[in-house]
């Protein structure tokens, strides 16, 4: 029996505990529209971008010179993206035009990965490494096209390939090793340090609160109060974890934004 089975503890005869695995981030279609299929993470992703634009309407939809809560909340939301990441990267002369991108990234990708934590939701979307990887194109795109637009197509070649003659000898190992940190490294770490995070989160958070439930019987009750108590810390450490990476997401973001814009060396 599976260990998610309601009648399944320890102790019951037949009843193996089945840990959380794999198949705990693999889900049946919910519903279909147009031919396309919708699960579980596609839908969170979707609320996710209503959520967002919804805040923000409501926030800024009729702001007013002395805000009210929603607008202080949005304000203080919509600086602490500007000011801590924006402008300590890019400047406030460069920085001001790519700041509602950044802002929309970190609160996207902040809200998917809350979901995690949200009775019945109970699953962080960027836990599925097409998220991820999705976004970070969105970014690679982004810096590729300020790259070449910056410094024209020399100037940007010259920039991804680390060009630089007086490397003498040197000189095309460097090339190589720059073309495979800027074309293939550079964006698959951006988008599997966030997916790995997630994912393992919210795999230790099913293995405790499964075995909490699994344990609760007879003498296991002592285990499955140990076990409830990490489920809390887990849950609490997952909710500090959702902000950092949305925040060294975006911060990744802004760097290859002012790599972009940065004059060749």
């Amino acid at each position: 029996m599976l260990a998610f089975d309601t009648e399944c503890h320890l102790f019951i005869p037949g009843c193996g505990f089945e840990a959380p695995g794999l198949h705990s981030f693999v889900f049946e279609p919910l519903f279909t529209i147009g031919g396309y299929e919708f699960n579980k993470p596609m839908l969170l992703a979707f609320l996710s971008t209503i959520v967002v634009v919804g805040f923000f309407w409501a926030a800024f939809g009729r702001a007013k010179v002395v805000p009210g809560k929603l607008q202080m909340i949005g304000e203080a939301g919509y600086d602490f993206v500007r000011r801590g990441l924006v402008y300590d990267a890019l400047g406030k002369k460069e920085g001001d035009k790519y700041v509602p991108f950044m802002v929309s990234l970190f609160f996207f990708v902040w809200i998917m990965n809350l979901w995690s934590i949200i009775p019945v939701m109970a699953f962080p979307v960027t836990s599925v490494i097409a998220f991820p990887i999705g976004l970070a194109l969105v970014v690679y795109v982004l810096w590729l096209t300020l790259t070449f637009k910056k410094q024209g197509f020399v100037g940007g070649l010259k920039n991804i390939s680390g060009y630089d003659k007086s490397l003498g000898w040197v000189l095309p190992l460097i090339m190589v090793l720059e073309l495979l940190q800027h074309l293939i490294i550079r964006p698959f770490t951006h988008a599997v340090r966030l997916f790995a995070n997630m994912f393992a989160g919210h795999l230790l958070i099913l293995l405790f609160t499964i075995a909490s439930w699994y344990m609760l019987n007879g003498i296991g009750i002592v285990y499955a109060g140990a076990s409830f108590v990490m489920t809390i810390v887990m849950t609490a450490f997952e909710l500090f974890i959702q902000a950092v990476q949305a925040y060294v997401f975006v911060l990744l973001a802004c760097n290859y934004v002012q790599g972009a814009l940065a004059e060749h060396h």
